[in-house]
Formats: structure tokens, sequence, C-alpha cells
């Protein structure tokens, strides 16, 4: 399955009043959209009551926050749920997450970076992304398979059961900002400006597709094996980074969706 990134209310990602950016595509070029199983099955969308939802998320936000929380320490401010705050969303997909982790490891250990990653290579197993996920002095939630990122202001990460009651790493968006920055730091020193472009500039090959009715429309090259992997990986990184201004704005949280 595909790997999208969702930054906005728990409340509106399990009552699923969002749509992903492959949607959104869809939906505007006038195609359907389903979402299926690596086996070719159709996953159906469930119809849930938002109130409940809501009402389900904040316990568990509540219980949380109790539970991060320092003896003696002021609690948290818990942030706000519903089912109305704006979301962002994109789609890195696993290629190119994986290109950004490799490239954060080979600059950390200064090793030279592969010019190119395959399509759909397994990036857990290569050596180097291994090797900094277990790494006990420098922990970095993007190499310990976290999935959520909890709008608060401390970096640690812990693991918990998610609202669905599945056990997940999850980590704090203070996290997060402190690993984009020091990945931006020991790759590439970008300015603002230039990470938010590279989601245009930046990623998987494309060609543009006009149809009989003027729209254009971008489709993967079907013949491309290879990638380029600084480009993916900075393209993984704009959407990250990205999500993160959107989570420390709107003071929500940030999820993997797979």
């Amino acid at each position: 399955m595909g790997l999208d990134l969702y930054a906005g209310t728990l409340t509106r990602y399990y009552a699923n009043n969002w749509k992903s950016a492959a949607r959104q595509w869809a939906e505007a070029n006038g195609l359907s959209f389903s979402r299926i199983t690596p086996d070719g099955e159709i996953i159906a969308e469930e119809e849930v009551s938002a109130d409940e939802v809501q009402c389900a998320v904040e316990e568990w936000r509540d219980q949380i926050l109790a539970a991060v929380t320092a003896p003696g320490k002021k609690p948290y401010a818990a942030w706000q749920e519903d089912n109305e705050k704006p979301y962002y969303t994109d789609k890195p997909d696993w290629d190119a997450f994986g290109a950004m982790l490799l490239v954060a490891a080979c600059y950390f250990y200064g090793e030279p970076i592969p010019e190119t990653v395959s399509k759909g290579w397994d990036f857990e197993e290569h050596p180097l992304i291994k090797r900094l996920s277990q790494e006990p002095e420098n922990i970095w939630s993007l190499f310990c398979d976290t999935i959520m990122w909890l709008p608060l202001p401390d970096s640690f990460l812990f693991h918990a059961p998610r609202p669905t009651g599945d056990q997940a790493t999850i980590a704090t968006t203070a996290a997060l900002r402190l690993e984009l920055e020091r990945l931006n730091e020991l790759a590439w020193h970008a300015d603002e400006n230039t990470v938010r472009d590279w989601i245009k500039s930046e990623g998987y090959p494309v060609e543009g597709v006009i149809g009989e009715d003027g729209t254009f429309s971008q489709t993967e090259l079907p013949e491309q094996t290879e990638y380029n992997t600084e480009s993916l990986a900075k393209y993984a990184f704009s959407i990250f980074y990205q999500s993160l201004q959107f989570a420390e704005e709107n003071q929500v949280p940030i999820l993997m969706d797979f």
C-alpha cells in the first residue's frame, strides 16, 4: 500500500472526513477512486459517527497526555479535537520516504549517497538505515517506525495504543522539527522557500497528458524503475516539512496513513 501524510485532527481522520491527495486528484479529473489492498481487494470505508469518534479520541488524548506528563510537572495543554478544522495531506509514498532516510543516514555516517534507488525497494533492509535506527545515542523518530506525531512542545517518543487500540510508536512535533532541521543542516542548508518548492521541482518522474476536454493529468512513467535518490529525498522532506508547519500552526497531530 502507498504512504500518505496527514496533518489534522484525529477526529477527522478516524471519521473518514478527509481525502488523500490521490483521491482529490482523481475527483478533480472526473475519475473514480478506491483504496485497495496489496492483493487487489477494495477497502470499504466504514460509516462512523463523528460525535462518537470525537468522544473516543478526546478520551484517548487525555489519557495519553496524563501518561506522558512527568510527575510534579504541569500537564500538557490538550489540543482541540473536532470534525471541522482544516487538514493538510500529500503523498510521499514509501520510495521517497525511504530515500529521505537513506540520505539522512549517508550524511550522518559520511558515506556516499547512491545515485538511484529502485522502485519498490526495501529501504528498511539498507545497512545504513538499519544502523542508524539502532543508534542508542542518536534516536530519530523517523527511524523508529513512528506513525504519529502529537502537537507537544517537548521532544520525545513513546509506545502506546492508538485510538484504534493497536500499539504504535508515537512522537511529538517538537521531535520531528529537530530531526528535519538536523537533516537539512547535514544535507542541504536549504531555506524555507526552496524546501517548499521541492514538492513541485523534485520527486517521481511524470509525464503530462492533455485530455479531449483540455484538462491536464500526470501519470507516473510506466517504464521508470530507478529514481534519483536525492530528488526523492527532497520531495519527501518537503511534504514532511509542510505537514509539520501546518501541524504547528494549527496545533494538530501528524499521521502516516498506509
